[in-house]
Order: structure tokens, then C-alpha cells, then sequence
């Protein structure tokens, strides 16, 4: 691994257009690198809108063919997901360019700011978001490299997951699913949650050791979670939701339709959100943010403006479908693991008196992984009333053994005592669920990984 970017000016990203990797090209072209791309989702005469926004920040896009290495390029970065047979890997080897992993050069860029990581299975890209606002709003002009887009940096035509701030913080997404977040030194660490995901618990609970072993000087604990607890530094900086002991105590929680008011150590604070877990993040980012200085009356000014992240409990629209009187909302979310998918569904019932969420796996080997926990927590989840809705799993290519179908989960849940549905061409979900609409429901469909999920959510909503 290279031990600085000063000496490497002309950078080259294969498979730019993922969330991690985007928002990567996009910092460094914020401070002045030459970047340019490449991505197996770019084809000729196909629109793509990340490789617009991409191209709209100066970053050059190309096919993934190997034409956009050449003899300038001094640098070249790639995900865990690229393999090694790759032929832009093959060409950058040939050239004897430097590879590295979109780790190793988010661990470079860190190590260079007052960086605040945020780690933990669930919650990370809200987190880290609501950090970003509130050190903003209180004039620290903050950086972010974030694994989701920002609504607030959207309306300004971007990606969204990244900005270059004139300020010496860094606020960053760290990500455990592949080990990475053991590689950071941040001067502060945040530590949300843990569940099993990716990784077994024990495995997880090492990780997340080494991660507060290299933080440096504060590292603050979610203390309404089991498995987080041993990892305090003690009261003062933890925090917690449930009344444990802790220095920031979230009470008096309150959902009135989109939006949730709570206390923060007394403090009034409001949200333009839905669900407990959005107070939790909220907490979670004013605990960091005051031990850093900034008085509690701003965390909740800026919490107050938070404007979301992409397709965070993300409205689609408020439709009249027949056979119902009030209309049904549809909520569009990105919860793909078992905890997550629970939270979603608990936070759109407040919403309407039956729920219909669906949902779409991501990869075999995660599904397979996760069934156990995935019927626990959404059978736990759903009221009498509510309906879970399944798709086949999304299949994202590479090598796996397909032995195992979302239409087993529905089975599990069906065995459970949920009204579990399983349709597997997602093309005819709003034919299959209408007749399940009632006078008071709500939609919310739910996935990640798939790139297509945003326009199949915007096509359901239109067929509705």
C-alpha cells in the first residue's frame, strides 16, 4: 500500500458508479486529482444518470473495456467486488500502475483530517449524514464520503454521497461488511449497533474491537444495545434510547405522519422522519457532535432541517387506488438486512392501520445466511393485520450456489403465522397486491444492491 496521494495525481476508479466508490472519485476530484472511470453498467447510447453526474464534477467515464487506463495513469482503485481476472486489473498490472482497494484509499484520505467514522450494522448512512448537517450548521464546513446521497447535495444536481468541506473534519461511512473499518484511525469513533449481517456476531464483536482499539480519542457507544454495551468508554459519551445509564438520553418520543419529536437531555427536538430508529440516529449524531463543542439548541436546529438520504423512508406519493377512500402512501427504503427491514416496517404501521411491505433479497449467499433471523424479525414486526410481500433474489452475477428462493422465506413466514405472499416477477406486485388494499393502508417496498430498484419503484407507483 502506497503510504500518500501527493504523488499521484491522475486516478483511475474500476466500477465507479457503486455508492462507495463514486463518492471516492468525486473527494478526490474535490481536491483536484485528475479522476476518470470505469463501470460494466455503462454501455453505449443507454442513459445513465451517475455517469452524467460524474461527468458533470470533470471525472471522465469509459466502458470497462480497458480504455481509459493509459501510460498518465498513476493510480488505479477497485472494490472487493471486481475480480481479479478483471482486464482493466490485468492492463493496470501490465503498466505497473499501483492498485488499491476503495478501502485502503478511504484509510489514505482519513488518515489526513480530524475524521469521525461511524460503524455499526444499521444506521450508518443516516448517522453519518445528520453528523455532516450538524457540523455544517454549527460553521465547521465538514467533508463527508458517505455510502448514500445527501437529498440536500441531490437538489444540486449530484451524486450526493460526498463534498469537499474547507473545514479539518471528515465524517465518514465505515464499513464492516468486508473488514474494512479495522483499517481507520479516526480521532472519533461511533459504534450504533450490532447484528448479525454479512458476519457472525463473534466476528463482528472482534471487528468492531480493533475499531474502537485505533480510534484515537473519543469513542462513543449506543448503550440501549446488548451486544454494543462492553465497548463504552463509560456514561458520559454513550447514549442510549431506553433509559439505560448513559450521558445522552432520548425521551418522549412521538410520530405524528412523517414527522417524530423527541427530547434529547431535555432538549425539544423534531424530525422530517419516520420511525424510532431515526430518533436513535439523531441521538447518535448529537451525542458526537456536542462532545464536540456544539451546544445542543444547534444539534437540534440542524436535526430540524435534516432533509434525508436517498431512499431512506423516501416517499413515492400519495395515490387513490380503487376500493379505497383515504389513498395509500408508498414508501420507498433501501432495508435489506433482517433489523433494518424490521425498523422499516415499524415505522411506516404509525402511518395507516394495515401495512404491506415488500421485499426484495439481495445475493443467495446473504439470504441463505441471514433466513433464521429475517423470519424472526419481520414475523416479529407485522401485526395481524399486515402483509409481508417477497420477490425473487436479486442476482448481481458472479458465482454462487442458487439453492435457496425468497419463496422459502415466505414459507417460513406463512409457517410463522404471517400473511406472507410470494410473487416472483416483481413486474406484477401492484397487480397481486391491489386486491389487498384497504380503506387505511400503506406500501413500503424495500431492497438494496439492485440499481434498478429506483426506477421499478417509480414504475409501481405509476401501475398502482
Amino acid at each position: 500500500m502506497i503510504a500518500s496521494l501527493d504523488n499521484h495525481q491522475d486516478i483511475f476508479f474500476i466500477g465507479i458508479a457503486g455508492s462507495g466508490m463514486s463518492a471516492l472519485a468525486q473527494y478526490l476530484a474535490g481536491t483536484g486529482k485528475s479522476v476518470s472511470g470505469s463501470d460494466r453498467f455503462f454501455a453505449a447510447d443507454q442513459p445513465n444518470e451517475t455517469k452524467d453526474k460524474l461527468e458533470a464534477e470533470g471525472i471522465q467515464c469509459f466502458f470497462q473495456n480497458g480504455s481509459g487506463i493509459t501510460d498518465k495513469t498513476d493510480l488505479v482503485i477497485v472494490s472487493t467486488a471486481v475480480e481479479e481476472t478483471n482486464v482493466e486489473i490485468q492492463k493496470a498490472k501490465t503498466l505497473k500502475i499501483p492498485v488499491l482497494l476503495r478501502s485502503e484509499l478511504l484509510t489514505l484520505i482519513s488518515d489526513t483530517k480530524r475524521t469521525i467514522a461511524v460503524g455499526g450494522t444499521s444506521g450508518k448512512s443516516t448517522t453519518t449524514a445528520l453528523l455532516f448537517d450538524i457540523l455544517d450548521h454549527a460553521g465547521f464546513e465538514p467533508s463527508i464520503i458517505s455510502g448514500a446521497g445527501l437529498v440536500r447535495l441531490q437538489r444540486q444536481a449530484k451524486i450526493g454521497n460526498a463534498h469537499v468541506g474547507k473545514g479539518l473534519w471528515l465524517v465518514i461511512e465505515a464499513d464492516e461488511s468486508d473488514g474494512s473499518i479495522v483499517s481507520y484511525h479516526p480521532e472519533v469513533g461511533l459504534l450504533l449497533n450490532i447484528d448479525k449481517d454479512h458476519k457472525e456476531i463473534d466476528e463482528l464483536k472482534s471487528i468492531f474491537q480493533a475499531f474502537k482499539d485505533n480510534t484515537k480519542t473519543l469513542f462513543v457507544v449506543n448503550a440501549s444495545n446488548p451486544l454494543t454495551t462492553p465497548f463504552s468508554q463509560g456514561k458520559r459519551q454513550d447514549f442510549s434510547s431506553t433509559g439505560a445509564e448513559a450521558g445522552y438520553i432520548a425521551t418522549d418520543f412521538t410520530q405524528t405522519g412523517f414527522q417524530i419529536q423527541f427530547k434529547i437531555n431535555g432538549t425539544n427536538f423534531s424530525m422530517n422522519a419516520i420511525g424510532r430508529h431515526n430518533m436513535e440516529n439523531a441521538l447518535a449524531a448529537t451525542a458526537v457532535a456536542n462532545q464536540l463543542g456544539i451546544d445542543m439548541k444547534i444539534c437540534a436546529r440542524a436535526v430540524k432541517n435534516y432533509q434525508g438520504i436517498y431512499r431512506r423512508n423516501q416517499v413515492l406519493g400519495h395515490k387513490n387506488v380503487q376500493g379505497t377512500m383515504r389513498g395509500i402512501w408508498v414508501i420507498d427504503d433501501y432495508a435489506h438486512n433482517p433489523a433494518k427491514v424490521a425498523a422499516a416496517i415499524r415505522s411506516v404501521q404509525p402511518l395507516a392501520n394495515k401495512v404491506v411491505a415488500w421485499f426484495q433479497p439481495h445475493g443467495y449467499g446473504p439470504t441463505r445466511f441471514l433466513r433464521d433471523e429475517f423470519v424472526k424479525e419481520i414475523s416479529q414486526a407485522l401485526r395481524p393485520q399486515d402483509e409481508i410481500w417477497m420477490s425473487e433474489i436479486f442476482y448481481a452475477g458472479g458465482t454462487t450456489t442458487k439453492n435457496i428462493s425468497a419463496g422459502d422465506l415466505i414459507g417460513d413466514l406463512r409457517a410463522a403465522g404471517s400473511n406472507a405472499f410470494f410473487v416472483e416477477d416483481r413486474n406484477g406486485l401492484a397487480d397481486s397486491l391491489r386486491p389487498h388494499l384497504e380503506q387505511d393502508s400503506a406500501i413500503i417496498l424495500m431492497g438494496a444492491r439492485d440499481p434498478s430498484l429506483d426506477k421499478f419503484a417509480k414504475e409501481f407507483f405509476d401501475k398502482l
